[in-house]
C-alpha cells in the first residue's frame, strides 16, 4: 500500500488504477488490510500460477503450473476485496488458468451483480 500512496501523493492520484502482477495471491493476500484506503485503487490482478516463491521458481528444474482451479478460487476471493476490472495470468499460467479465472470471476459477477 505504501507504493500506491506514494505514487498518488506525487501525482495527485493521476493513475486511473493500479494492478498487482507477478505474484501468487497467497503472497500478497496476508498484507491486505480491509480498512486500507489504497485497496480501492487496485483494479487489476495478473497472478503467477505457482505458490512457490520467486527464488524457488528461479532454482526449479521444472515449471510449477500450480493449480488452475485453486488460483481461480483465489481470484474469486480477491473480488471481495478489489473492484477488479482487469484479470489475467502471469508467470506459469496458460489458457487453462485464464479460462478458470474468467469462469470464476464471471460466475461471481453473475451471482452478486458486481461490476454493473
Amino acid at each position: 500500500g505504501d507504493a500506491i500512496e506514494e505514487v498518488d501523493a506525487a501525482t495527485d492520484a493521476t493513475p486511473a488504477y493500479f494492478m498487482i502482477n507477478c505474484a501468487h495471491p497467497t503472497h500478497f493476500m496476508p498484507s491486505l488490510d480491509a480498512d486500507a484506503s489504497w485497496l480501492a485503487r487496485v483494479r487489476g490482478v495478473r497472478a503467477n500460477a505457482s505458490r512457490l516463491s520467486h527464488q524457488e521458481l528461479d532454482s526449479a528444474d521444472e515449471l510449477d503450473r500450480g493449480d488452475a482451479a485453486d488460483l481461480a478460487e483465489l481470484y474469486r476471493a480477491l473480488g471481495a476485496t478489489f473492484d477488479l476490472r482487469v484479470v489475467g495470468g502471469c508467470c506459469g499460467t496458460d489458457h487453462e488458468h485464464v479460462a478458470a479465472i474468467a469462469e470464476a470471476v464471471v460466475a461471481d459477477i453473475d451471482r452478486t451483480g458486481a461490476g454493473s
